[in-house]
C-alpha cells in the first residue's frame, strides 16, 4: 500500500500536466480513452480563467490542455459533492472558457470546440451510464446546431458507477482506466492492479508517472491539497455568509414594507371610521330633524329603515 492517490487533484494534475515527456504521454493516452479521438500532441496551459471584469469569478481549472487544431479541453477531478451547484458550475467553467477565445476580426464559425471533462467519484446523472456527453439540444434531442459542427461539450465520468468487481478481462479501456483511478495506491497489493501494469500498455505508463511521487513529494501534495481546500471551504463559508445577510436584509425590508402596509391599512381604517362617525351624526340629525313632524313608522318607510334603527337614533 503505497500513499499516492489519483484521486487527489493535485496528484492527477502531477501525473497528467507536469512539463516532461512521460505526462503529456499519459495525458494524450487519458484523452484517447475517454473522448474517444484519437490525440496526437496536446499542450498544458495556464489553468486560471482570465476575469473581463472585477465582479466575475475567476475559478482555477484542475488542467487546461489545447489540442494541435486548438481544441481546449479542461480536465476536472471531482472528489466530493459541495454545497454549490455542480453541474452548474461546469456549465460555467464551459461558457467562460469557450467565450475566452479570441475572436476579435474573425467569423463565429473559426471558434474552435470547447469541452469541459470531469472525472466525478459522486453520482449526477440519473442513468447507469458511466460516461455522457452533453451538447445544446432541445427538450426532444434535436441538437441547436449541426452535430459536427456542436463545438461545447461537458462529457462526464462517474467513476463511482463502475462495477468494481466485474471481470478484468470484460472491462474496456475506460473502465480499466477508472479501476487504476480509484485503486492505484494499493499498488501491486490489488491483483486487478498488478495484471494492468503486466500486460496494459497505458496503465504501465500511469503507474511510471504514480511511482515518481516519493512519500515527501506526496506530503507536499497534501498539504497544497488541504489549503485549496480549506481556501474554497473559507470561500463557500464567505458565499454561506453573505447569503445569510442578503435574507437577513430582504427579511428586514419585507417587514418595514409590512409595517407600512400596516401603517396604511390603519389610517385606511381611522378614515373610514371617521366617515363612517360622520354618517351616522348626518343620519342621526336628519332623523331628530323629521321626528318633529313625523311619528316613527313614517320615518322609517321614507328613510327604508326599520323602526328600531329609526329609534336607536332618537
Amino acid at each position: 500500500m503505497r500513499s499516492a492517490n489519483l484521486l487527489n487533484d493535485f496528484a492527477f494534475k502531477y501525473v497528467f500536466g507536469e512539463d516532461c515527456k512521460e505526462a503529456n504521454d499519459a495525458l494524450k493516452s487519458l484523452l484517447t480513452v475517454f473522448l474517444e479521438r484519437k490525440v496526437n500532441s496536446v499542450v498544458v496551459k495556464n489553468s486560471e480563467i482570465v476575469k473581463d471584469y472585477s465582479k466575475m469569478k475567476s475559478p482555477r481549472l484542475d488542467l487546461l490542455v489545447e489540442f494541435d487544431d486548438r481544441t481546449m479541453v479542461d480536465l476536472e477531478m471531482q472528489l466530493r459533492q459541495t454545497k454549490d451547484n455542480l453541474p452548474i458550475r461546469f456549465s460555467y467553467y464551459l461558457a467562460r472558457l469557450h467565450g475566452s477565445q479570441q475572436l476579435e476580426g474573425k467569423y463565429y464559425k473559426q471558434l474552435k470546440e470547447t469541452i469541459v471533462l470531469v472525472f466525478f467519484n459522486v453520482n449526477i446523472i440519473e442513468n447507469d451510464k458511466m460516461c455522457n456527453t452533453f451538447t445544446l439540444r432541445n427538450e426532444e434531442g434535436l441538437s441547436f446546431v449541426e452535430e459536427s459542427q456542436d463545438r461545447m461539450k461537458i462529457r462526464t465520468v462517474e467513476m463511482a458507477k463502475l462495477d468494481v468487481n466485474k471481470p478484468l478481462e470484460d472491462m474496456n479501456e475506460q473502465e480499466k482506466m477508472i479501476y487504476y483511478f480509484l485503486n492505484c495506491h494499493k499498488g501491486l497489493d490489488d491483483s486487478k492492479i498488478k495484471m494492468m501494469i503486466e500486460k496494459d500498455g497505458v496503465i504501465q505508463m500511469l503507474e511510471k508517472r504514480v511511482e515518481t511521487i516519493s512519500d515527501d513529494g506526496w506530503k507536499k501534495i497534501i498539504e497544497d491539497f488541504q489549503k485549496l481546500h480549506e481556501n474554497e471551504e473559507r470561500m463557500e463559508l464567505q458565499l454561506e455568509l453573505e447569503e445569510a445577510h442578503k435574507q437577513v436584509e430582504e427579511a428586514h425590508k419585507q417587514v418595514e414594507q409590512a409595517n407600512k402596509q400596516i401603517d396604511e391599512a390603519n389610517k385606511q381604517t381611522e378614515l373610514e371610521t371617521k366617515r363612517a362617525n360622520a354618517a351616522e351624526k348626518q343620519i342621526q340629525g336628519m332623523i331628530l330633524r323629521l321626528s318633529s313632524t313625523m311619528d316613527v313608522k313614517a320615518m322609517a318607510t321614507l328613510l327604508n329603515m326599520s323602526v328600531d334603527e329609526i329609534k336607536k337614533y332618537l
